[in-house]
């Protein structure tokens, strides 16, 4: 078990084990004579010692335990079942300390005012005060919670060092231990980290996936998804043209996240955005408040394909026009020839005829 940080609660941290010890060290259970009828006035029932104690107005309260709502006066549609849940919950306001469900010993104790809360586990959402519309399921549940609000935490010790903290989902384990007072974070299966309006999964990183997966992306709307290509999603389908001429107005840029996005300082490589957007704003996103967000880079992708094929058209349509160029050529190249062998042809019967016509060649004698 992990070592919990001190319980922030106004009730001395002692009251807990002091519940526990007066079980321990309290009376066998015998059976109970006569047997509980549950027909209290306001539609109460208490069953234990000092259930309910100190009901004055409330209704419609179930306490079932040692000290179960012990201090609730006019808090209404409460259940407590377990030694020393809701043990605490009182308020002077009969709209607070209401809706509470408390399902384990000490679960809730602390809880003052808060409302519309469940805990189900041995001291889930012990340290509670006035946090509400949080639900604790698990063993140590939420248990350091004070005044955060809409947290839910399933799971042994999930979201256990949790304090102002609201809006936070746990699932698993341990899971969200990390968070403290962040808000908006989502934890499955990991611990997670004290960073608001994130979210971490665990056992996904560094695994491998088979063939024929694909690609997931999250929306403005934090939806996560994969993009659908089939024919039949679309409409007013259309050849890309010129449309990706504007690829060669961006800028390729070398840059690094700042340290608190990214603690090792990998080099990056891509856009930015606000560049981007001044080239063609439809190959950006914005964030929920409007603000650049980042490039839509399987877009750009898609029309480097296209500047692509076009260069490749271009190139095929010049090697189509070189290739003729050397047809041509050869054929002029191979007429050049004929007439050349048919010139020389020619010289050479000339030259035949010339020798043939050659008078014989005369001696003359010398009388000396």
């Amino acid at each position: 078990m992990k070592s919990a940080i001190q319980l922030k609660t106004v009730i001395p941290s002692f009251l807990v084990g002091l519940t526990l010890l007066c079980l321990a060290t309290g009376p066998k259970a015998q059976a109970v004579s006569p047997p509980p009828d549950g027909g209290y006035v306001g539609g109460n029932t208490a069953e234990g010692q000092t259930a309910l104690f100190s009901l004055t107005s409330g209704g419609y309260n179930t306490a079932v335990g040692f000290f179960s709502l012990r201090s609730n006066t006019i808090g209404s549609f409460n259940t407590a079942t377990g030694a020393g849940a809701l043990f605490l919950n009182a308020s002077e306001n009969p709209n607070t300390a209401k809706e509470n469900t408390a399902t384990g010993a000490v679960a809730l104790l602390s809880n003052t005012t808060g409302f519309d809360n469940t805990a189900t586990g041995f001291q889930a959402l012990v340290s509670n005060t006035t946090g509400d519309h949080n639900m604790a399921d698990g063993y140590e549940a939420l248990l350091n919670n004070t005044t955060g609000f809409a947290n839910t935490a399933s799971g042994e010790e999930a979201l256990l060092n949790n304090t102002i903290g609201s809006f936070n989902t746990a699932l698993g384990s341990s899971a969200g231990d990390s968070v403290t007072t962040a808000t908006h974070v989502i934890a499955i299966g990991t611990t997670g980290a004290n960073v608001s309006h994130s979210c971490y999964i665990g056992s996904i990183a560094g695994q491998t996936v088979g063939a024929g997966g694909s690609t997931c992306y999250v929306d403005n709307d934090g939806k996560l998804g994969v993009f659908l290509s089939a024919r039949r999603f679309k409409t007013d389908i259309a050849d890309m043209a010129a449309a990706s001429d504007v690829l060669l107005a961006l800028r390729p840029v070398t840059f690094h996240y700042k340290p608190e996005l990214d603690k090792l300082g990998i080099p990056q490589f891509g856009l930015v955005a606000e560049e981007v957007a001044k080239v063609n704003p439809d190959l950006v996103t914005h964030d929920a408040k409007g603000d650049l967000y980042t490039v839509r880079y399987e877009a750009v992708n898609a029309m480097l394909l296209n500047e692509f094929l076009k260069e490749h058209r271009t190139v095929q349509e010049l090697k189509s026009t070189v290739q003729k160029q050397q047809n041509d050529f050869q054929s002029k190249l191979a007429e050049q020839q004929g007439q050349i062998e048919a010139l020389t042809m020619g010289l050479q019967k000339v030259s035949a005829q010339v020798e043939m016509s050659d008078p014989a060649p005369q001696t003359v004698l010398n009388s000396d």
